[in-house]
């Protein structure tokens, strides 16, 4: 303190005489991030940069003083300071703060976004902290072509481009991966809730086909990268939220990183009550992500991941619930005190190494389980779940015909050991206690495994024009062991399907200044779960084939306005053939058919663009949408010709929108707007869900309290105008026993949120 007094003392009388130290932070007004390497200059001399924190330190004789700040990739800022303070905050605008510049991971060969023959859509850091970051699922939403259906934190649908949207009650037809492991189960069921947004630092989507890249992906690909503390030095923060329905959500994490590599450690914990009854949901988890540099041509990355998940089960409700009483659960599941509980892990290395500037290998190696619980109305299952997997790629690049050209290519294997028991649920004999273990009813072992064979070639014909072709090899094969004799059913089997060959090629035309056209077509196919390959009798359907597809795509990509507005608008049709319809024969049982063809045409489009209100208000606009045509082209069922009808569980138009204003005081705010339309609920057509829009705010302020100390504070309401909708549907429900079928899971009424982050740079 007598130090401090000292200085104020000493600047005060001598100021005008004496050398004295300007300090502060270089931010990017966009993202609120520190910028390095920023260029700091009085009367046109340089003086000085900033540290990889955006930190600076100056020494002038005289106020006032005009200085200049300079950074690749922002606009030059001129400012005349003409009194010294504790410390400034100096933001600069972005030149092209745009989705065209990232490079995605996601292809075999790295490429930025705007040149790549396909429509991939980019979700940052930004985007998820735009929301009450409850849960990463939401944010998907925003991405046109995509649709989420959140029934519950621990029960969403995802389809990308209608592909998928026919599932019951999880994701299917898609693949997943966190850095790099795949979160699909061996048969496909993707489970994304228990990724919480604090540890990701970016997803990438591919939607359509890319079984040319992944295999078994028929709608798309949603690759997940962790947050990387790339600033040198040690990090802690924590962050507590709270809000409507007893939410509360806590982070505690710390980072370290030197030149030689990074760690970074996140605890997390959410708990909610829900708005709906038997809907108490809690998650606690555990990531760790780091990579060291060994050498010059060698580094290592690690992952690990442990969730531990009690989630009660609500379940669907029928229309008349739906619409007046959609805070209740269903009566069986709230009788039997449904829910699903599971602990599960990922572990993963990953080593790269370079053999020559024109030769590098990254090579995977991954272990992950899951040991679940769930008691149903029905019966009470309970499953066991391990897998192990690694993939290989090499990169080469190299001129071929004097052009110059990059080659990836590589494989993937992976086993999944998957065990399950179903009980008998005694919970109408527990005097109202819930769920009580009865007798044995089935047990099975399963053995899953697929590999991969994939190769990818660029090749530059000319300084306009890059071709992409690719193609997958893939083979799958289940393995079912019946262990429970007293049914005297035995279900054991093998089964392979046979190897899918998927091609892809791509063009893109640069048709300006960063702006692209492009052309696609790609192959993609899914395999039947083992569930679905199974008769109604337990035998496996050897006839049953894997559901495959064809996209023909074209769009463009562009920058205007000097790079502050960028467009993306993409025409396609997908045809899907051998199309795998599950039929729900028992509440607990599906089989799957193959029942003919479903086309999927559609627009999507995206606008993002970055203006300045003021010297001290930035403002960011953001519009995007899908426009479909899902129908089916040849299906009969069970004598029902529904050729030509529109397919279920899946909106006719979506519209997202949203403003963002950010201000050099710290203020920022946030709105986002929702539309969707209606879609049916089922094959026939016979009855549609309304369509229904949603607004949402969120507002934050970052005031800089203390040294080393970054704090926000940060509010916000979700579902402005209390808009009664649903946020997801059974698609072709069935009512047993004379009750009317269950289609709808109502979304959340108007509902409140808040909380502070804080953090400290060490």
């Amino acid at each position: 303190m007598k130090k401090l007094i000292s200085i104020v003392f000493f600047f005060f009388f001598f100021g005008s005489i004496s050398a004295q130290n300007i300090r502060g932070k270089v931010m990017n007004s966009y993202t609120g991030q520190p910028i390095p390497e920023v260029s700091i200059l009085v009367a046109d001399s340089l003086k000085t940069t900033t540290a990889s924190d955006g930190s600076f330190t100056l020494a002038v004789h005289e106020f006032p003083v005009i200085l200049k700040f300079s950074a690749t990739g922002f606009e030059t800022l001129g400012l005349t300071l003409r009194e010294s303070q504790k410390e400034h905050l100096i933001y600069l605008f972005p030149e092209s703060e745009t989705l065209s510049e990232v490079v995605l991971r996601s292809t075999i060969i790295p490429r930025d976004v705007q040149s790549t023959p396909a429509s991939v859509s980019i979700i940052s850091v930004e985007d998820l902290e735009r929301t009450d970051e409850t849960s990463i699922v939401g944010a998907l939403n925003s991405v046109a072509g995509v649709y989420v259906q959140q029934g519950a934190l621990n029960t969403n649908k995802i389809n990308i481009r209608g592909v998928g949207a026919r599932a019951q009650y999880s994701s299917n037809r898609l693949k997943a991966y966190f850095m790099g492991i795949p979160l699909s189960s061996g048969e496909g069921e993707t489970t994304l809730d228990d990724i919480d947004p604090a540890v990701v630092g970016q997803v990438e989507i591919v939607k359509g086909p890319a079984s040319g890249i992944y295999g078994a992906g028929l709608g798309g690909v949603i690759n997940l990268y962790p947050v990387e503390n790339m600033a040198i030095g040690t990090k802690a923060g924590s962050e507590t939220s709270f809000g409507s329905f007893e939410l509360l959500r806590n982070t505690v994490n710390i980072s370290h990183a030197t030149q030689k590599g990074h760690f970074s450690g996140t605890y997390n914990n959410l708990r909610t009550d829900s708005f709906r009854d038997n809907g108490k949901y809690e998650r606690n988890s555990i990531t760790i992500t780091g990579g060291v540099s060994l050498g010059e041509t060698n580094e290592l990355s690690v992952l690990a991941q442990v969730t531990r998940l009690k989630a009660f089960i609500p379940s669907s409700l029928s229309k008349e619930d739906f619409e007046n009483q959609p805070s209740s659960a269903a009566f069986a599941w709230e009788a039997a005190q449904g829910y699903e509980s599971y602990d599960k892990g990922l572990f993963g290395l990953s080593y790269a190494h370079e053999f020559s500037k024109s030769l590098s290998n990254t090579t995977s190696a991954y272990l992950k389980f899951r040991n679940g619980y769930e008691p149903r109305p029905f019966n009470i299952l309970e499953e066991d779940r391990v897998a192990v997997g690694a993939r290989t790629k090499f990169s080469l690049k190299n001129d071929i015909f004097e052009l110059p050209s990059d080659i990836g290519f590589g494989g993937e294997v992976y086993n999944e050991w998957y065990e399950n028991s179903i009980f008998e649920n005694l919970y109408e004999e527990n005097s109202g206690q819930g769920s009580l273990e009865g007798d044995v009813l089935s047990q099975n072992k399963q053995d899953r495994s697929y590999m991969n064979v994939f190769a990818q070639w660029n090749l530059t014909l000319s300084q306009k024009t890059e071709l992409e072709a690719g193609l997958n090899l893939n083979s799958t094969r289940y393995e079912l062991e019946d262990l429970f004799e007293e049914d005297q059913i035995d279900q054991s089997g093998e089964y392979r399907f046979k190897t899918v060959f998927s091609p892809r090629l791509g063009i893109a035309c640069s048709v300006g200044q960063r702006k692209n056209l492009y052309a696609v077509i790609s192959h993609g196919f899914s395999t039947p779960t083992v569930a679905e390959t199974l008769t109604p009798e337990g035998l496996i359907n050897t006839r049953l084939r894997p559901e495959t597809g064809i996209n023909y795509e074209m769009g463009f990509k562009g920058n205007f306005m000097n790079n502050r507005l960028y467009a993306e608008v993409a025409f396609y049709t997908i045809q899907v053939n051998n199309l795998l319809v599950a039929e729900r024969v028992s509440e607990d049982q599906y089989i799957g058919r193959n029942l003919g063809k479903t086309d999927h045409n559609g627009v999507e489009f995206l606008l993002n663009h970055n203006f300045e209100l003021s010297s001290k208000l930035t403002v960011r606009t953001f519009l995007n949408g899908s426009l479909n045509h899902f129908r089916f082209d040849d299906f009969t069922d069970e004598g029902n010709d529904f050729s030509g009808n529109k397919l279920p569980a899946v909106p006719n138009k979506s519209i997202h929108a949203g403003v963002d204003i950010s201000s050099n005081s710290g203020i920022s705010l946030f709105t986002s707007f929702q539309h969707e339309g209606a879609m049916p609920l089922n094959d026939e057509n016979s009855s549609f869900t309304k369509s229904y829009e949603l607004v949402n705010l969120k507002a934050t302020y970052a005031p800089r309290l203390f040294a080393n100390w970054k704090t926000e504070f940060f509010a916000g309401v979700n579902n402005v105008f209390e808009e009664q909708y649903a946020a997801s549907i059974v698609p072709n429900a069935v009512g047993f026993g004379g009750a009317a079928p269950r289609y709808y899971y109502p979304g959340n009424p108007r509902n409140y949120f808040g909380g502070i982050s804080l953090e400290y740079l060490f």
